[in-house]
């Protein structure tokens, strides 16, 4: 399987009208069903009448995604124009807030504390991948290094500082650990996988984790951030006894080598698309389509899973401002998720999918 590194298409000089957005519905669920490869009925005619420019800015798990989308909607729309440049998914919502794009890439919904930046408006979150956030290590001589959430945990947390540590040691019975010293990789911006990768240690080990969940930590001075996924991976790869969290595409691009992470089942589970669907699968969705796949139940689930939205304004300025995201976004839900496997991602739930065509109703002009 080929993985192409993450190019950043540059997104100064956008001019979009002023749009307006607003807090989002977080109560009740409803289950999806299956993931296993989902098609969705969104159109992949061609709209050969529309016209104009789409720009986007956010999520770096989605960059690569999004840029091979962009590539084959060409062919399918060729009128339309659609820009998408990365940055974390807290500049995404910054910028969609802002006015600056037509859609936010965002690895987890909205914060409270960002809401009224958005003044009050309705926004509308389209999921469009789901993915592994893989714990990617430099490591000489170990190669298929297991880790229980505890103990991630408390590496983490600067509490393990060596790689010959007992906790280690008792997640990888007869394998010889190095007395390395431990240098963690984390993100430096603002980050959905940071959001993701601590959701996932607060709901594993509450007792355990302590620095809380969000866009944001504030890490042990130990630790060395990177900008990007791409900032991470180079520190791990470049740094003999680093680990990190990094999307899975990622870390694949750069050769890195990536831990088995025991689930909520007892079973250690390597990162993978297989894996990262088995977690999608039994998911509970909100009605404004938010949820959080990671610690899914499962005995195959991959306990570091993680998904990205598209969020974009329900009224937008003009007609065809509402026709280009429906004409977008409907590919991204359609033919677009058949670019998932091979690209290091999991394609949606087919029941989630359906969900998030039917929304595109919703767009208005």
């Amino acid at each position: 399987m080929h993985f192409r590194r993450r190019q950043q298409v540059a997104t100064a000089g956008f001019a979009v009208a002023a749009l307006a957005l607003a807090a989002c519905s977080s109560s009740s669920s409803s289950s999806t069903s299956s993931a296993a490869g989902s098609t969705s009925s969104a159109s992949a005619s061609s709209n050969s009448s529309l016209s104009g420019t789409l720009n986007g800015s956010g999520s770096t798990f989605q960059t690569v995604f999004q840029e091979s989308a962009i590539s084959a909607f060409k062919s399918v729309d060729p009128g339309i124009t659609v820009n998408y440049g990365s940055g974390g998914s807290g500049k995404g919502r910054t910028d969609l807030a802002s006015g600056v794009v037509n859609y936010a890439g965002s690895d987890s919904p909205i914060p409270a504390s960002e809401l009224s930046t958005f003044n009050g408006k309705t926004v509308l979150y389209f999921p469009v991948i789901i993915g592994p956030i893989a714990l990617a290590y430099n490591l000489s001589g170990v190669s298929n290094l297991k880790l229980d959430p505890a103990t991630i945990a408390d590496i983490f947390q600067g509490k393990i500082t060596t790689w010959n540590a007992p906790q280690i040691a008792a997640d990888n019975p007869g394998v010889s650990l190095p007395s390395t010293t431990i240098t963690t990789a984390v993100r430096s911006d603002s980050s959905g996988t940071t959001q993701n990768f601590t959701l996932f240690l607060k709901d594993a080990e509450p007792s355990v984790w302590t620095l809380g969940s969000s866009s944001t930590i504030k890490w042990p001075t130990s630790s060395r951030a990177g900008s990007g996924n791409s900032g991470v991976a180079q520190i791990i790869k470049t740094t003999s006894g680093a680990i990190g969290y990094v999307d899975y595409a990622d870390a694949k691009a750069s050769g890195l080598s990536m831990a088995s992470v025991k689930n909520s089942s007892g079973a250690y589970v390597a990162p993978s698309p297989a894996s990262a669907s088995a977690a999608a699968a039994g998911v509970t969705v909100a009605p404004n389509l938010t949820f959080a796949a990671a610690w899914a139940s499962g005995a195959t689930s991959y306990p570091v899973t993680y998904q990205s939205w598209d969020l974009v304004y329900a009224k937008q300025p003009t007609a065809n401002d509402a026709a280009l995201l429906k004409a977008y976004i409907g590919y991204l839900l359609g033919p677009g998720q058949q670019l998932s496997g091979g690209l290091g991602y999991a394609p949606l739930p087919t029941g989630l999918d359906q969900k998030a065509v039917a929304q595109l109703s919703q767009i208005t002009g």
